[in-house]
């Protein structure tokens, strides 16, 4: 083996995408390997008394074209005042507007039951509620309740949000015939040609808006004049307990699809989330500040992240301040989607005690995705991924992102930046395992990014099988275990380390044909133990003139 130093012009040819910060954690223990799948307390699940109605019973008619709005609200009502039970929806095509829960009542869609949200805007009016981790104002969603306990989803029917008349549409995403129709349907076509809106209301609330979220306006009448703009989530439950979704089908969401807040005993099962893939903002499931929560046996097809799991934003989410905690995802497929289970970015009253297995992505961009920023706050910790299986992922398989929205400070020009102070802004992640994970195709298999005044913190892969054309990068970490890793790729390094340290690999398989199996940077960088397998050669060993090779050891 030979130990190379190597200067800084080599070293950005080589991670030109690094950054090259500095870490003020001065622990050196050793790498402690983190607990298994994570012990969670009982789910209370919702129970119903004997009462049943049909949504025909008080006047619905399912031609597609009679709006049922008030025979379902008077259905709710009925079932309701009996102290609760089942509102049937049966076979055909129902439109309607909003449909408001109550307690104790289980909206049950039977097979062949298509429920259509009717695309007249003025149907949902404007109420205070959050998006985007923020206290906003938006449009009613089409399935909405607030304060509610016992209430239910099931059957084999379908609900569609009809988000074609409210999203915003990137012309790169659909095909010439597509976007000539979509152009000849009405609406507003940017000034650069690239994007169709709605209307011009819809163009005047992005004007004014950040993140999807205006920020300027001070009463609910103000928004009045951007109503278009405020998308709604398709299905908004806020602080309701006893919450079950179990067999239908959800689909086609103005933004979000399924946006349970401040939630508690929340179990979503078997059930379908699609969205079209350039649905912007077509989130499948966005699990928000909610305790005791379970999440299996359902698939999801949509156009941004898919299983998503949040706790507010900024200022906004740590005022709240409830984290989501005690949430298990179990056998999930994902076809598409930005990421396939994510946490972040909005997580800023925090994320903790939460088990991911089984699950299975296919081509979403990201597959486990963990993403926040400086400003965020929030801790993330004792999150525990196993039996993952991906294949086609045209980002990172495993990504840890604490620079989501801009890799502002990065380069090797920031190496002697002067590190922000932690305060309550600095998000925390630590405490992470990732086991027993698959990926066939990928353009990185792992990418570490930390902060240099916040490290990622005790982050344990174990048996991470991937081929991807690039490796691993690690930067800004303290403490990163990894046992039993094989990695095909086709480009070297395979591992890259910058600026971390207490990291220790054990039994890392990589490809014997790569002349420079690991590259080390970064004058923070130290304590570093790397046990290569499968190569009669160990290559050069790059590590740039700024680092101590005195904690290194490569054997």
């Amino acid at each position: 083996m030979k130990i190379k130093k190597i200067g800084p012009a080599l070293i950005l040819a080589i991670i030109a995408s690094s950054c090259n910060h500095t870490d003020n954690v001065k622990n050196s223990s050793p790498v402690p390997a983190q607990k298994n799948e994570i012990e969670m307390p009982a789910i209370s699940e919702p129970q119903f008394p004997d009462n049943t109605v049909y949504v025909t019973d008080f006047g619905a008619v399912g031609d597609g074209q009679t709006l049922n709005t008030k025979a379902i609200a008077d259905a709710i009502e009925s079932v309701s005042k009996k102290g609760g039970g089942k509102v049937i929806i049966p076979s055909g095509l129902w439109l309607t507007g909003p449909i408001i829960l109550k307690s104790n009542i289980n909206i049950h869609a039977e097979q062949g039951a298509l429920v259509i949200f009717s695309p007249d805007k003025s149907l949902y009016p404007l109420i205070e509620t959050s998006f985007e981790g923020l206290n906003t104002v938006r449009c009613t969603s089409p399935i909405y309740g607030h304060d509610l306990e016992n209430i239910a989803f099931t059957g084999k029917g379908i609900f569609d949000g009809t988000g074609e008349v409210w999203r915003p549409v990137k012309k790169e995403k659909l095909t010439e015939s597509q976007w000539k129709q979509l152009v000849q349907s009405g609406g507003i076509v940017s000034d650069d040609g690239k994007n169709w809106y709605p209307s011009d209301s819809y163009v005047e609330g992005q004007k004014m808006s950040q993140m999807n979220v205006p920020g300027q306006l001070t009463n609910i009448k103000d928004y009045e004049k951007i109503k278009d703009f405020l998308r709604p989530v398709m299905v908004s439950l806020v602080k309701c307990k006893k919450v079950l979704f179990d067999g239908p089908v959800f689909q086609n969401s103005p933004a979000w699809c399924i946006h349970p807040l401040m939630c508690e005993d929340l179990i979503v099962r078997n059930i379908t989330v699609r969205n079209p893939w350039f649905s912007q903002n077509g989130d499948g499931i966005d699990i928000e500040s909610c305790r005791n929560s379970m999440v299996y046996n359902s698939s999801f097809d949509v156009g941004d992240d898919a299983i998503c799991i949040k706790s507010g934003k900024d200022a906004d989410g740590r005022k709240r301040g409830i984290p989501t905690e005690n949430l298990t995802i179990k056998n999930c497929i994902v076809y598409h989607g930005h990421g396939g289970v994510t946490i972040g970015s909005e997580m800023s009253g925090g994320v903790k005690n939460v088990t991911v297995s089984g699950c299975t992505f296919i081509g979403t961009d990201v597959g486990i995705r963990f993403k926040s920023n400086r400003g965020r706050g929030g801790i993330v910790e004792d999150i525990y991924f196993s039996d993952i299986n991906m294949i086609d992922i045209p980002t990172q398989a495993i990504s840890f992102n604490l620079y989501y929205g801009g890799m502002e400070g990065g380069g090797a020009e920031a190496a002697d930046e002067v590190m922000p102070p932690v305060t309550e802004e600095t998000p925390v992640f630590r405490n992470i395992t990732i086991r027993n994970v698959t990926c066939k195709g990928a353009f990185q298999a792992v990418f570490l990014q930390g902060l240099p005044e916040q490290n990622l913190e005790n982050i344990t892969l174990e048996n991470i099988n991937m081929e991807a054309d690039y490796g691993m990068t690690c930067i800004d970490a303290n403490g990163v275990l990894i046992k039993g890793m094989r990695l095909v790729t086709k480009n070297s390094p395979v591992i890259t380390i910058n600026n971390s340290q207490r990291i220790d690999i054990e039994k890392m398989d990589i490809p014997a044909n790569l002349k420079i199996p690991v590259n080390i940077t970064g004058k923070r960088s130290k304590d570093i133990t790397i046990d290569m397998i499968g190569r009669s050669n160990k290559g050069n060993v790059a590590i740039d003139g700024e680092t101590d090779t005195e904690t290194i050891k490569i054997l």
